[in-house]
Protein backbone atom coordinates (compact mmCIF):
# COMPACT_ATOMS: atom_id res chain seq x y z
CA UNK A 1 0.00 0.00 0.00
CA UNK A 2 1.00 3.32 -1.28
CA UNK A 3 0.48 7.17 0.21
CA UNK A 4 -1.97 7.14 -2.38
CA UNK A 5 -4.86 8.79 -0.89
CA UNK A 6 -3.83 8.85 2.57
CA UNK A 7 -3.01 12.00 4.85
CA UNK A 8 0.14 13.74 4.00
CA UNK A 9 0.15 14.80 8.13
CA UNK A 10 2.23 11.71 9.92
CA UNK A 11 0.87 10.09 12.53
CA UNK A 12 3.85 9.58 14.30
CA UNK A 13 7.07 11.42 13.99
CA UNK A 14 10.26 10.26 15.28
CA UNK A 15 13.31 12.87 15.47
CA UNK A 16 16.88 12.47 16.30
CA UNK A 17 16.11 9.86 19.24
CA UNK A 18 19.20 9.17 21.37
CA UNK A 19 18.68 6.04 24.07
CA UNK A 20 21.27 4.83 26.38
CA UNK A 21 21.45 2.42 29.20
CA UNK A 22 23.79 2.88 32.34
CA UNK A 23 25.39 -0.59 34.07
CA UNK A 24 25.40 -1.58 37.43
CA UNK A 25 29.15 -0.63 37.13
CA UNK A 26 27.62 2.88 36.31
CA UNK A 27 29.15 2.33 32.48
CA UNK A 28 26.21 3.35 29.91
CA UNK A 29 25.83 2.54 26.35
CA UNK A 30 24.21 3.74 23.28
CA UNK A 31 21.05 1.60 22.28
CA UNK A 32 19.69 4.43 20.02
CA UNK A 33 21.57 7.42 18.07
CA UNK A 34 19.64 9.58 16.21
CA UNK A 35 17.05 7.46 15.16
CA UNK A 36 14.34 9.49 12.71
CA UNK A 37 11.23 8.35 10.69
CA UNK A 38 7.94 9.39 9.87
CA UNK A 39 4.94 7.10 10.03
CA UNK A 40 1.41 7.81 8.16
CA UNK A 41 -1.87 7.15 8.80
CA UNK A 42 -3.11 3.54 7.73
CA UNK A 43 0.74 2.51 6.74
CA UNK A 44 2.35 -0.28 8.15
CA UNK A 45 6.39 -0.15 8.86
CA UNK A 46 8.34 -2.40 8.86
CA UNK A 47 11.73 -2.61 11.48
CA UNK A 48 14.30 -4.81 10.90
CA UNK A 49 17.63 -5.87 12.52
CA UNK A 50 19.04 -8.62 14.18
CA UNK A 51 19.02 -9.02 18.02
CA UNK A 52 20.92 -5.98 20.21
CA UNK A 53 20.04 -3.79 17.24
CA UNK A 54 17.71 -1.47 19.17
CA UNK A 55 14.33 -2.91 17.66
CA UNK A 56 12.49 -3.52 21.02
CA UNK A 57 14.08 -0.40 22.84
CA UNK A 58 12.62 1.53 20.11
CA UNK A 59 9.30 -0.12 20.34
CA UNK A 60 9.28 1.08 24.06
CA UNK A 61 10.82 4.65 23.86
CA UNK A 62 8.12 5.77 21.12
CA UNK A 63 5.16 5.10 24.81
CA UNK A 64 8.33 5.96 27.51
CA UNK A 65 8.39 2.81 29.07
CA UNK A 66 11.89 2.12 29.20
CA UNK A 67 12.96 0.13 32.02
CA UNK A 68 14.61 2.43 34.94
CA UNK A 69 18.22 1.71 33.87
CA UNK A 70 17.33 3.73 30.51
CA UNK A 71 17.59 7.00 29.24
CA UNK A 72 16.28 8.80 26.62
CA UNK A 73 19.00 11.70 26.46
CA UNK A 74 17.60 13.84 22.69
CA UNK A 75 14.97 13.48 20.34
CA UNK A 76 11.07 13.49 20.19
CA UNK A 77 8.03 11.17 19.69
CA UNK A 78 5.36 13.52 18.22
CA UNK A 79 2.58 11.90 17.78
CA UNK A 80 -0.52 13.51 16.76
CA UNK A 81 1.71 16.54 16.90
CA UNK A 82 2.48 16.07 20.74
CA UNK A 83 5.70 15.03 21.98
CA UNK A 84 5.06 11.86 23.98
CA UNK A 85 8.46 12.02 25.71
CA UNK A 86 7.40 15.35 27.62
CA UNK A 87 3.88 14.09 28.33
CA UNK A 88 2.90 13.94 32.43
CA UNK A 89 2.46 10.71 33.86
CA UNK A 90 -1.67 11.12 33.30
CA UNK A 91 -1.09 12.30 30.23
CA UNK A 92 1.05 9.10 28.82
CA UNK A 93 -1.73 6.59 31.00
CA UNK A 94 -4.03 7.93 28.65
CA UNK A 95 -2.12 7.62 25.37
CA UNK A 96 -1.07 3.60 26.25
CA UNK A 97 -3.59 1.25 25.30
CA UNK A 98 -6.38 3.83 24.17
CA UNK A 99 -4.24 5.59 21.47
CA UNK A 100 -0.82 3.59 21.19
CA UNK A 101 -1.07 0.02 21.87
CA UNK A 102 2.06 -2.29 22.33
CA UNK A 103 1.54 -5.97 21.10
CA UNK A 104 4.51 -7.80 23.37
CA UNK A 105 6.74 -10.85 21.71
CA UNK A 106 5.95 -13.55 24.34
CA UNK A 107 2.47 -13.94 25.72
CA UNK A 108 3.26 -16.29 28.20
CA UNK A 109 5.24 -12.88 30.05
CA UNK A 110 2.71 -10.65 28.74
CA UNK A 111 -0.98 -12.71 29.90
CA UNK A 112 -1.60 -13.05 33.58
CA UNK A 113 -1.24 -16.37 34.07
CA UNK A 114 -4.41 -16.85 36.47
CA UNK A 115 -6.87 -14.13 34.91
CA UNK A 116 -9.23 -15.61 32.10
CA UNK A 117 -8.36 -14.40 28.96
CA UNK A 118 -11.94 -12.32 28.47
CA UNK A 119 -11.09 -11.01 32.19
CA UNK A 120 -7.91 -9.56 31.03
CA UNK A 121 -9.24 -7.84 28.06
CA UNK A 122 -12.04 -6.69 29.80
CA UNK A 123 -9.55 -4.55 32.42
CA UNK A 124 -7.80 -3.32 29.41
CA UNK A 125 -11.05 -1.47 28.57
CA UNK A 126 -11.84 -0.60 31.90
CA UNK A 127 -8.85 1.36 32.33
CA UNK A 128 -9.68 3.99 29.44
CA UNK A 129 -13.79 3.33 29.57
CA UNK A 130 -16.20 4.88 32.49
CA UNK A 131 -19.09 3.00 30.25
CA UNK A 132 -21.31 0.43 32.90
CA UNK A 133 -19.81 -2.87 33.31
CA UNK A 134 -22.32 -4.39 31.00
CA UNK A 135 -21.48 -2.23 28.09
CA UNK A 136 -17.80 -3.08 28.70
CA UNK A 137 -18.65 -7.00 28.62
CA UNK A 138 -20.31 -6.60 25.39
CA UNK A 139 -17.47 -4.81 23.95
CA UNK A 140 -14.85 -7.66 25.06
CA UNK A 141 -17.22 -10.26 23.34
CA UNK A 142 -16.81 -7.97 20.29
CA UNK A 143 -13.46 -7.88 19.93
CA UNK A 144 -12.81 -11.40 21.22
CA UNK A 145 -15.76 -12.27 18.17
CA UNK A 146 -13.61 -10.46 15.72
CA UNK A 147 -10.35 -12.75 16.24
CA UNK A 148 -11.88 -15.87 17.37
CA UNK A 149 -15.35 -16.29 15.17
CA UNK A 150 -16.19 -19.27 16.18
CA UNK A 151 -14.72 -19.69 19.49
CA UNK A 152 -14.81 -16.53 21.55
CA UNK A 153 -16.95 -17.57 24.42
CA UNK A 154 -14.16 -20.62 24.94
CA UNK A 155 -11.37 -18.48 24.29
CA UNK A 156 -12.38 -16.01 26.81
CA UNK A 157 -13.13 -18.37 29.28
CA UNK A 158 -9.76 -20.04 29.23
CA UNK A 159 -6.63 -19.58 30.93
CA UNK A 160 -3.59 -18.41 28.81
CA UNK A 161 -1.64 -22.22 30.09
CA UNK A 162 -5.01 -23.91 28.40
CA UNK A 163 -4.58 -21.79 24.85
CA UNK A 164 -2.17 -22.82 22.03
CA UNK A 165 0.78 -19.95 21.04
CA UNK A 166 -0.77 -18.66 18.29
CA UNK A 167 -4.22 -18.41 20.38
CA UNK A 168 -2.52 -16.55 23.07
CA UNK A 169 -1.36 -13.99 20.88
CA UNK A 170 -4.56 -13.19 19.30
CA UNK A 171 -5.85 -12.27 23.14
CA UNK A 172 -2.72 -9.90 23.22
CA UNK A 173 -3.72 -8.56 20.15
CA UNK A 174 -7.23 -8.63 20.88
CA UNK A 175 -5.86 -6.26 23.94
CA UNK A 176 -4.04 -3.88 22.00
CA UNK A 177 -7.38 -3.00 19.60
CA UNK A 178 -9.76 -2.94 22.42
CA UNK A 179 -9.48 0.74 22.91
CA UNK A 180 -9.44 1.75 19.40
CA UNK A 181 -6.01 2.94 19.11
CA UNK A 182 -5.12 4.62 16.12
CA UNK A 183 -1.27 3.12 16.24
CA UNK A 184 -0.49 -0.43 16.72
CA UNK A 185 3.23 -1.56 17.95
CA UNK A 186 4.00 -5.27 17.59
CA UNK A 187 7.47 -6.09 18.83
CA UNK A 188 8.38 -9.36 17.28
CA UNK A 189 4.68 -10.71 17.63
CA UNK A 190 5.40 -13.82 15.81
CA UNK A 191 8.96 -14.98 17.07
CA UNK A 192 8.42 -17.68 19.23
CA UNK A 193 5.95 -19.02 16.78
CA UNK A 194 5.78 -21.76 13.57
CA UNK A 195 5.40 -20.43 10.03
CA UNK A 196 1.69 -21.17 9.90
CA UNK A 197 0.93 -19.48 12.66
CA UNK A 198 2.87 -16.83 11.71
CA UNK A 199 1.40 -16.67 8.22
CA UNK A 200 -1.70 -16.05 10.46
CA UNK A 201 -0.90 -14.00 12.86
CA UNK A 202 0.34 -11.75 9.87
CA UNK A 203 -2.90 -12.29 8.18
CA UNK A 204 -4.34 -10.60 11.44
CA UNK A 205 -2.54 -7.74 11.27
CA UNK A 206 -2.64 -6.77 7.71
CA UNK A 207 -6.66 -7.63 8.20
CA UNK A 208 -6.98 -5.15 11.47
CA UNK A 209 -5.14 -2.55 8.61
CA UNK A 210 -7.52 -2.84 5.87
CA UNK A 211 -10.84 -2.72 7.75
CA UNK A 212 -9.77 -1.04 10.70
CA UNK A 213 -7.28 1.92 9.33
CA UNK A 214 -4.63 1.22 12.14
CA UNK A 215 -1.19 2.44 11.69
CA UNK A 216 1.73 0.05 12.27
CA UNK A 217 5.09 -0.25 13.21
CA UNK A 218 5.79 -4.40 12.95
CA UNK A 219 9.42 -5.40 14.40
CA UNK A 220 10.86 -8.79 13.46
CA UNK A 221 14.00 -10.12 12.34
CA UNK A 222 12.99 -11.92 9.83
CA UNK A 223 12.49 -9.94 6.07
CA UNK A 224 10.22 -12.77 4.87
CA UNK A 225 7.28 -11.83 7.39
CA UNK A 226 7.21 -8.14 5.55
CA UNK A 227 6.54 -9.01 1.97
CA UNK A 228 3.62 -7.75 0.27
CA UNK A 229 2.64 -6.56 4.08
CA UNK A 230 4.52 -4.03 4.93
CA UNK A 231 4.50 -0.23 3.10
CA UNK A 232 8.31 0.48 4.08
CA UNK A 233 11.25 -0.83 5.75
CA UNK A 234 13.58 0.53 8.42
CA UNK A 235 16.94 -1.13 8.99
CA UNK A 236 17.81 -0.76 11.83
CA UNK A 237 22.17 -1.97 13.25
CA UNK A 238 23.45 -0.67 16.60
CA UNK A 239 20.81 1.75 17.24
CA UNK A 240 21.48 3.64 13.93
CA UNK A 241 19.07 3.19 10.48
CA UNK A 242 20.87 1.76 8.09
CA UNK A 243 18.39 1.88 5.36
CA UNK A 244 14.79 3.38 5.25
CA UNK A 245 12.62 3.17 2.01
CA UNK A 246 9.73 1.37 0.68
CA UNK A 247 9.39 -1.97 0.98
CA UNK A 248 9.44 -3.24 -2.24
CA UNK A 249 12.34 -1.46 -3.48
CA UNK A 250 14.15 -2.12 -0.29
CA UNK A 251 13.47 -6.26 -0.73
CA UNK A 252 13.80 -6.30 -4.41
CA UNK A 253 17.17 -3.84 -4.00
CA UNK A 254 18.57 -3.43 -0.68
CA UNK A 255 21.76 -0.92 -1.18
CA UNK A 256 22.82 -0.77 2.37
CA UNK A 257 26.12 -4.05 2.71
CA UNK A 258 24.14 -4.94 6.50
CA UNK A 259 20.69 -4.99 4.32
CA UNK A 260 21.88 -7.10 1.45
CA UNK A 261 23.96 -9.44 4.18
CA UNK A 262 20.63 -9.35 6.67
CA UNK A 263 18.54 -10.91 3.74
CA UNK A 264 20.80 -13.51 2.21
CA UNK A 265 21.03 -14.96 5.84
CA UNK A 266 17.24 -15.47 5.85
CA UNK A 267 15.15 -18.35 4.34
CA UNK A 268 13.30 -15.97 1.56
CA UNK A 269 10.06 -17.29 2.52
CA UNK A 270 7.67 -18.37 5.33
CA UNK A 271 7.56 -21.96 4.01
CA UNK A 272 11.36 -21.95 3.65
CA UNK A 273 10.69 -23.07 0.18
CA UNK A 274 14.21 -24.96 -0.72
CA UNK A 275 15.60 -25.13 2.47
CA UNK A 276 16.46 -28.29 4.18
CA UNK A 277 18.16 -29.34 7.87
CA UNK A 278 21.30 -29.86 5.14
CA UNK A 279 21.11 -26.15 3.48
CA UNK A 280 23.58 -23.46 4.56
CA UNK A 281 22.47 -20.16 4.52
CA UNK A 282 24.88 -17.55 4.31
CA UNK A 283 26.34 -15.79 7.75
CA UNK A 284 27.09 -11.84 8.58
CA UNK A 285 30.72 -12.34 9.84
CA UNK A 286 31.16 -11.61 13.30
CA UNK A 287 28.44 -11.18 16.18
CA UNK A 288 26.77 -7.56 16.66
CA UNK A 289 26.40 -8.05 20.79
CA UNK A 290 30.44 -8.36 20.77
CA UNK A 291 31.52 -6.66 17.64
CA UNK A 292 33.31 -3.45 19.85
CA UNK A 293 31.50 -0.22 18.37
CA UNK A 294 34.24 2.27 16.64
CA UNK A 295 34.98 5.44 18.19
CA UNK A 296 34.84 7.31 14.58
CA UNK A 297 33.75 5.72 11.51
CA UNK A 298 30.76 3.57 10.26
CA UNK A 299 28.90 1.46 12.90
CA UNK A 300 29.08 -1.83 10.31
CA UNK A 301 32.64 -1.26 9.40
CA UNK A 302 34.45 -4.06 11.41
CA UNK A 303 31.85 -6.79 10.00
CA UNK A 304 31.55 -5.33 6.04
CA UNK A 305 32.74 -6.98 3.59
CA UNK A 306 32.60 -4.20 1.33
CA UNK A 307 34.39 -1.53 3.67
CA UNK A 308 36.30 1.47 2.46
CA UNK A 309 38.97 3.75 3.86
CA UNK A 310 35.99 6.95 4.76
CA UNK A 311 34.19 3.93 7.20
CA UNK A 312 37.17 3.70 9.30
CA UNK A 313 37.19 7.97 9.28
CA UNK A 314 33.31 9.37 9.95
CA UNK A 315 30.03 7.89 10.21
CA UNK A 316 27.76 8.28 6.84
CA UNK A 317 24.74 10.36 6.83
CA UNK A 318 21.70 8.96 5.14
CA UNK A 319 22.00 9.38 0.64
CA UNK A 320 18.58 9.85 -1.01
CA UNK A 321 18.39 7.68 -4.01
CA UNK A 322 15.32 8.91 -4.33
CA UNK A 323 11.69 8.01 -3.95
CA UNK A 324 11.92 8.40 0.05
CA UNK A 325 14.37 5.63 -0.45
CA UNK A 326 17.14 6.43 1.75
CA UNK A 327 20.83 4.72 2.23
CA UNK A 328 23.71 5.45 5.10
CA UNK A 329 26.78 4.26 3.54
CA UNK A 330 29.38 5.68 1.73
CA UNK A 331 28.96 3.81 -1.45
CA UNK A 332 26.18 6.31 -2.61
CA UNK A 333 27.69 9.58 -1.12
CA UNK A 334 27.76 11.70 2.31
Amino acid sequence: MGQTGLSMVPILEVQDLHVSYSTLGGASYSALAGVSFQLMPKEILGVLGESGSGKSTLATSLLSLLPSNGKISRGSVLFEGKDILRMSTGELQQIRGKHISLVYQEPSVALHPTIRAGEQIYRVLAAHDSAPKSTLRSKTRHVLASLFPEEADRISNSYPHQLSGGQRQRVLIAQAIACGPSLLIADEPTASLDSTTQREIVGVFRTLRDELGYAMIFITHNPALLAGFADRLLVLYSGRVAELGPARTVLSSPKHPYTRALFQSMPKTLEDNGITRKTRLPVISGDSSAAPIPSEGCVFEPRCPERMEDCRKREPVPVNLGGSHTVSCFKYGG
